[in-house]
This record gives C-alpha cells, sequence and structure tokens, in this order.
C-alpha cells in the first residue's frame, strides 16, 4: 500500500490560525485524511474561522474530514456569535428530546456553513461515577435510558444539518475514575452491566444512523485484561462487528498520556489500526503523524492482514468524506446564518429554560 492510502487515515492537528505550508502539503499529496481544529487555531470570528476551513478544503482537493469538539457546555472550541449550548446534563435535564434535536441540528447548521465535516459529538457515556474527572455533565445522565435517547436526538439533528456526528467514547467513559489525557483508566464493570448500561446509547445511536464514533482510551477488562479499547481487537472489532456498527471508528488522539506514555506512536498507530480503528487522531505533533503514515507504511507493505485491514479502513475513511455534505459557504450566507434567526430563536429558548 502506498503512503498516501495510509496518509488518508490521519486526522492531524497543528498550530496557528493560518493553514501551515507544511500540512497543506500533506493534505494535497494524501498523506492527511483531514484535520482536527482545536481553540488555538481559532481567531474567533466566523471570517477566520471560514478562511482557515475554506484553505483546508482546497488544499485537500476533494472533501477532507475537517472536525471540531463543538459539544456545548465546557467543551466547545467557538463561541459566540455561534450558539452558546448549555452542558448536556443540562439539555436532557428539560425532558425534551424535540427541543435537543432542534439544538443539535442549530449546531450543525451553524459549523456546516462555516465548513466542518465533523463534529466530535455526541458525548455518549453514561456518567455512572460521580468523581469522574473528565465526563461528568459532558453526558447527557447518568441514565441509560435517557443517554440513549438524548443521544440519538443530537445525532440526528447533527447529521440533518449536513455533518457527520461522532458518538464517543466507545465503549464507554462514564464509569472512569481517571481522565486519560493523563492517565490510563481502568472500568472493572460486569460485561452484563456494560452490555445494559455503557452500551445502550451507542446501540441507539446506530439506530438514529451515526456515521462515527470515538474509541475511549480505558481498558474493561470484562472485554479485554490488558488492551484499552483503542488498541484492542477484542473491542474495535469484536464488539462493533456484535453491535452491527458499520460506520467510520476514530481513535481518540493518540498523544493522550493513557496511549503516548506506553505505546511509542509507531506501535499505537499500527496497533490502533490492527485493533479495528479506521482513522487516527493525532492532534498535535507533525512528527508525530509522519511516523504513524510511514510506520503504517511498512506494516502494511510487509503484511497482506494488515495491507487488507488498511484499505478497509481507508474505504470506510473515504466513505464518510463522501457521505458528509457540508461546505464553506460565501461570507454573505456565513453571515446570515451563524447567529442567525434559526440561532437566535433557539438561543431564546435556551436562556428561558435557564431562568425558570
Amino acid at each position: 500500500m502506498a503512503a498516501v492510502d495510509c496518509g488518508t487515515l490521519i486526522i492531524g492537528g497543528f498550530d496557528g490560525t493560518s493553514l501551515p505550508e507544511r500540512f497543506a502539503r500533506a493534505l494535497s499529496d494524501g498523506r492527511r485524511g483531514g484535520v482536527i481544529v482545536f481553540k488555538r487555531n481559532l481567531a474567533g470570528e466566523p471570517p477566520q474561522v471560514a478562511g482557515l476551513v475554506r484553505a483546508i478544503h482546497a488544499a485537500a482537493g476533494e472533501a477532507p474530514l475537517v472536525g471540531i469538539d463543538q459539544e456545548g457546555g465546557r467543551v466547545a472550541r467557538l463561541g459566540a456569535p455561534l450558539l452558546e449550548v448549555p452542558p448536556m446534563r443540562t439539555i436532557a435535564s428539560w425532558g425534551d428530546v424535540d427541543f435537543a434535536e432542534r439544538i443539535a441540528r442549530t449546531v450543525g447548521t451553524e459549523l456546516a456553513a462555516l465548513g466542518f465535516t465533523i463534529n466530535f459529538a455526541p458525548v455518549l457515556d453514561v456518567n455512572t461515577r460521580p468523581d469522574n474527572p473528565v465526563i461528568g455533565d459532558r453526558a447527557f445522565s447518568e441514565d441509560p435510558v435517557i443517554c440513549a435517547r438524548f443521544g440519538a436526538a443530537w445525532t440526528r439533528g447533527l447529521q440533518d444539518a449536513g455533518l457527520l456526528a461522532c458518538g464517543k467514547h466507545f465503549p464507554g467513559h462514564g464509569g472512569s475514575s481517571k481522565d486519560s489525557h493523563f492517565e490510563l483508566p481502568v472500568v472493572d464493570r460486569a460485561r452484563d452491566d456494560l452490555e445494559r448500561v455503557d452500551l445502550a446509547p451507542f446501540r441507539a445511536a446506530i439506530e438514529a444512523g451515526v456515521a462515527s464514533w470515538m474509541t475511549a482510551h480505558v481498558v474493561y477488562p470484562a472485554l479485554d485484561a490488558a488492551l484499552p479499547a483503542t488498541l484492542s481487537r477484542s473491542v474495535c472489532t469484536v464488539l462493533r462487528d456484535r453491535l452491527g456498527f458499520a460506520g467510520m471508528l476514530i481513535s481518540d488522539d493518540l498523544e493522550m498520556r493513557a496511549i503516548a506514555a506506553r505505546w511509542p506512536i509507531e506501535e499505537a498507530a499500527v496497533q490502533a489500526i490492527d485493533a479495528g480503528c479506521d482513522a487516527l487522531l493525532i492532534c498535535s505533533s507533525d512528527e508525530s503523524q509522519e511516523r504513524a503514515v510511514e510506520a503504517l507504511t511498512r506494516r502494511a507493505e510487509a503484511s497482506s492482514g494488515f495491507r487488507a485491514r488498511c484499505e478497509q479502513a481507508r474505504a470506510r475513511v473515504l466513505h464518510a468524506r463522501r457521505r458528509a455534505t457540508a461546505r464553506p459557504l460565501d461570507s454573505d450566507a456565513i453571515a446570515r446564518v451563524v447567529g442567525g434567526e434559526q440561532a437566535r430563536d433557539v438561543a431564546r429558548e435556551i436562556a428561558r429554560r435557564l431562568s425558570r
């Protein structure tokens, strides 16, 4: 498999508020399949954001994955004039699934106008542990039924706007006592409880047509005693196939300490793809992204089985990219959509409910 094909599996990040020339070349050469955008890339005003995203699309040639974490609450990379959304727990507390779907559709419409093609949301974790340091109010509830209903609604809303939704963190980060950005959590829950609680929102998301999931850097001894989900074939292939999820499976950031402190980027990249991930988030280091591409290429050239796995992953990534219909609008159209009538109506209703 040529390097260009393996590069399709990498979703990278970069520093700065304009697209670096080196990253643009990597997109053009097929050594990156997409981009994840953070606050460090955003000067705040829609014209700058749209200009950056427009440059990403132009460099890639065909619609790339252009992603952002725009969940709402404390995880929202873009603020006003885009719609400001309260935490998912607050939204679910209103008990109005239709309004939740309307909020998500509005979020998706604004992101689509700017040219984003995937939102790394909704959070499908069931927050069963009160001292969870990373999920908390990002989850809709500690009740799997509520998480399933609202997670499916959020998925439908985002995808109705032309984006890909990405449910996270498969198979569930809600029972952890550690933050995988810094440590490797272990969720020692019985398999029956995982099936009944943690997986319920992911099943509902499948029924809602979710395009992608993101893995959790969490060890589940009931599924795999040794490896975190991101690197585990028992999770990324066996469990995924049993649930019937045929979409794109994206790793969480391989530079997070739960992975990076234990596996070099080359090993992590190869192992994640071999386990069943289709795309890999490597959110900061251009060097790490390049090392991952080279490691995947070397393994694909040496192993026909791994080559076939990369080809399967690439096909899923390209299918997802073609499924996303969002493209950057022109400046006048963006001004009508971002902070426009639809968003103002939803913002007024959110404010009314928060004031009750």
